[in-house]
């Protein structure tokens, strides 16, 4: 069954004047906030300033329309920037396009075949390293227009570009630093005047104005990319070739994959604000079918924006209705005043988006994590630095295998194989009713080796297991192996079962399993193993098993 149920179905059950009043000064609002991001972050990504708002325009309208959280504002966002600005560096406009519609397929995909509590499974180092490492790289992007240097075409890479910011700097210009100064001094001051109207929307129309009427000789949207489009998006299908799509695998993974988590993360940000709970299937296929419509309208990948969102929430905004309000407020804004962007100084944009990668670093939660174990602390650190000097694909594929190699480490730690002593026995289980109920037994019977299993019996133990049996002593006359706290088996721990099996087989000492759950029991059985071992060398209890082979010696 289609797990598909869009939020607004809900809300608009018991929607009143009152909720929609609140919905659009909510939505215009943030459409304000919106409007300066969505040019900054379309130009950092190597593509036109429109581009930015028509993927705020359909994204944000789709997500909002059919998205499974009440108050979840789409949009492109910083998260994509480097991934789409080598997108487009290697393969273009359009092979960003294809990349994109792959990527919104996948997305769909995830939430229709109800994968969308699988995000929960990405590693927190993980998130964290490439999240930060995205945050440096989109700082490092914005020094030459923050600076006013005159350089050549800037590479994608990390150490490459700074090496040409180091050669150029001696053609700083300073009335482009002023204004960038300016624009910072703006934004992170204007809220103690209004938190209403954000701070990088004033500073966008102050700094516009200021170099209008001083006529200084700043870098403009308008020198750099001339006359701005106020037409509506065209709708267009990309060429598509295999050798593309083949090409373009990864980066479309990356891009659903980072579009998956940040929407779901601020679907579970905007819950926790308005004591709701999103529907996360819904929600990943609204975003799949959103950047669908954005690369077919010209747009770029978009996800739930969760500084966005939680203006939304803030300012009032309580169902679906506030985000599109946001839409409409930006098309409108987009058809009647996009001509006046091209006023728009460069270092403005630029001291927007050094915010936003402030903001986005987090450095406080980097900080406390590097005295995290040794284990987290290399996922996050090579996941940080792949991101900022390799790639960001690379980043996220290399951090999950290695936080899956850790995983694997600390799990196979926390199985434990033991032989069991009187001391043990008296040690641990005094009081364990029903097992070892007599410590005399094990005392009295040295003759029979009592080892224990604690712990998941997996492919990381599987090794351990097989040397704790290695030399096999050849005085013991039978073996019990205590699987009580044995919560699974998977086929290579079987297989060095199996192994032990033969070799106490080969030696001709009997061996006898005690309190194996019934599930994994039935596991043994489909696989052979428990014939093998003998249908009645199966006990519940330890004690059972050595009164049973000492009543076979009387």
């Amino acid at each position: 069954m289609l797990n598909f149920n869009p939020k607004i179905l809900t809300t608009m059950k018991s929607y009143d004047k009152t909720m929609l009043a609140k919905d659009i000064g909510a939505g215009m609002i943030v459409a304000i906030i919106a409007l300066p991001l969505s040019i900054a972050l379309a130009i950092a990504s190597g593509v036109a300033p429109e581009q930015g708002l028509y993927t705020a325009i359909i994204a944000g309208f789709i997500i909002s329309l059919l998205g499974g959280s009440r108050v979840q504002i789409g949009g492109p966002t910083g998260a994509f920037m480097v991934i789409v600005y080598g997108i487009v560096t290697e393969f273009g406009i359009e092979g960003l396009t294809v990349a994109t519609l792959m990527a919104g397929a996948i997305i769909f995909l995830l939430g229709f075949f109800k994968l969308g509590n699988m995000i929960k499974f990405i590693p927190y180092p993980i998130t964290t390293g490439f999240t930060s490492g995205i945050a440096l790289t989109i700082f490092s992007s914005q020094v030459k227009d923050f600076l006013g240097l005159e350089t050549p075409a800037l590479p994608a890479e990390f150490l490459e570009k700074w090496a040409i910011y180091l050669e150029h700097m001696d053609s700083i210009d300073w009335s482009t630093v002023s204004i960038g100064i300016f624009s910072l001094v703006i934004i992170l001051f204007w809220p103690n005047i209004n938190r209403k109207i954000p701070g990088a929307f004033i500073a966008l129309i102050v700094t516009s104005l200021v170099v209008k009427f001083t006529g200084l000789e700043v870098a403009t949207i308008g020198s750099k990319f001339g006359e701005l489009s106020s037409s509506l998006p065209k709708f267009g299908f990309p060429s598509i070739n295999g050798s593309m799509v083949r090409s373009l695998i990864g980066p479309a993974v990356t891009i659903a994959m980072l579009g998956s988590i940040e929407s779901l993360l601020s679907a579970v940000v905007a819950d926790g604000m308005i004591g709701g709970k999103h529907r996360s299937n819904t929600e990943l296929m609204a975003q799949g079918l959103a950047n669908i419509a954005s690369a077919l309208f010209g747009g770029i990948p978009a996800t739930g924006a969760i500084a966005r969102t939680a203006a939304n929430v803030k300012n009032g905004g309580r169902t679906p209705v506030a985000g599109i309000v946001h839409a409409i407020t930006l098309l409108l804004i987009m058809l009647l005043f996009m001509p006046l962007a091209k006023m728009i100084p460069l270092a403005t944009l630029a001291a927007i988006l050094v915010v936003v990668a402030y903001n986005m670093s987090e450095w406080r939660r980097f900080r406390d994590m590097l005295k995290s174990s040794k284990g987290d602390l290399s996922v996050l650190l090579i996941t940080f630095f792949l991101t900022v000097l390799v790639d960001l694909v690379v980043a996220i594929e290399v951090g999950m295998v290695l936080a899956a190699f850790v995983f694997m480490k600390r799990m196979s730690n926390a199985t434990t194989f033991k032989e069991l002593d009187m001391d043990a026995a008296e040690e641990q289980y005094i009081g364990d009713a029903g097992d070892i109920g007599s410590n005399a037994l094990i005392e009295a019977h040295k003759e029979i080796q009592v080892y224990e299993i604690n712990g998941p019996f997996f492919f990381g133990a599987a090794d351990t297991f097989i040397e704790q049996f290695k030399d096999i002593d050849r005085k013991s006359q039978a073996i019990v192996i205590r699987m009580r706290h044995v919560s699974m088996i998977d086929a290579t721990a079987m297989n060095a079962f199996k192994s032990v099996v033969k070799r106490c087989k080969k030696r001709q000492i009997p061996l006898y399993i005690s309190g194996l759950k019934e599930e994994l029991e039935d596991k043994l059985k489909k696989s052979g193993l428990h014939q093998e071992i003998g249908s009645d060398h199966f006990f519940n209890h330890v004690d059972d098993a050595i009164q049973y082979h000492a009543s076979l010696k009387s």
